[in-house]
């Protein structure tokens, strides 16, 4: 365990990773293909994807239990830059920016209609065109879903922030959903900055954390994750490796001397890393349907 704890190592970006001499990822090879022996630890810290929210629908566990999923497709996600810039769901050059051609045309990928960065460890950074698949995620696994909230327009208190309202009996007149008083008396004599009132609800960036990877389905490349995901159905929405529920536990799991494949618990033993890529998928012939067992089983 000491030897261990002894090679964690700080790097460039204020970034931590851990590699002991079997599990230090070899280094990407002169052709610039991803190395697919990297060992996941839980100071790696992967890339996300860019994926679209195709609408909800409904799985059962192997216990029979009824669970509400999120489906998530990724429409040929590829890395743009080693910075780990993704982009996703192609597009035609004369809808694109010129700046934007340019910049596609020099990495040697097709002009995608959104990019997004994110940030990663030295021992995730992956070639420029890998083309990342839903094989990314492991059943099993906990993911941050990140995207712009349904605009709602201006509301009112009670649907905007939960009031409750005025009476709906004697003594109320016309203003049931009314906010209530808003100032104070001559002292302060305003309205404080930040008061819940009436206004314009929703569109804003929201992350929910902590959604379950229930399924993988690597022919249609599609991720099932369990409850709710913001944003309108075909939204384009941000997911990356949970931070409370991965990192986090990873890391706690790790000083506390537990074993590697008890890091992560629920049954994942590891994580794919640098990637799950189309290529990774089909030279280990994975499955192409890939479903959660249920908490306590492998």
């Amino acid at each position: 365990m000491r030897s261990v704890l002894a090679s964690i190592r700080r790097l460039p970006l204020g970034v931590r990773s851990l590699a002991t001499a079997a599990e230090t990822p070899a280094a990407a090879e002169a052709t610039g293909e991803a190395s697919s022996s990297a060992t996941w630890t839980p100071f790696t810290q992967r890339t996300g994807v860019i994926a679209r929210k195709r609408g909800m629908t409904a799985l059962w566990d192997s216990e029979g239990k009824r669970w509400p999923v999120t489906v998530l497709q990724l429409d040929n996600v590829q890395v743009g830059l080693h910075a780990l810039q993704l982009g996703a769901v192609d597009m035609p050059a004369k809808r694109v920016t010129n700046q934007m051609v340019g910049h596609f045309k020099k990495n040697g990928v097709a002009p995608k209609h959104t990019v997004k960065e994110f940030r990663v460890t030295p021992d995730a950074v992956l070639p420029v065109g890998t083309t990342l698949s839903a094989s990314h995620f492991v059943p099993g696994q906990y993911v941050d879903v990140t995207a712009t909230s349904i605009g709602k327009g201006f509301q009112g208190p009670m649907k905007r922030h939960g009031f409750a309202g005025l009476k709906a009996s004697h003594g109320v007149s016309l203003t049931h959903r009314s906010g209530g008083s808003t100032g104070q008396h001559q002292d302060p004599g305003r309205v404080l900055p930040g008061k819940k009132m009436a206004g314009h609800m929703g569109a804003v960036k929201r992350t929910t954390q902590n959604l379950l990877v229930h399924r993988v389905d690597l022919a249609l490349n599609l991720v099932f994750v369990r409850g709710a995901v913001p944003g309108v159905d075909d939204a384009f929405v941000a997911v990356r490796d949970a931070k409370k529920k991965v990192a986090y536990r990873g890391q706690a799991g790790l000083m506390a001397g537990k074993e590697q494949g008890e890091w992560l618990g629920e049954g994942v033993q590891s994580l794919p890393t640098p990637a799950g890529t189309v290529e990774r998928a089909q030279k280990e012939q994975w499955p192409e349907v890939i479903e959660w067992a249920g908490k306590g089983k492998q």
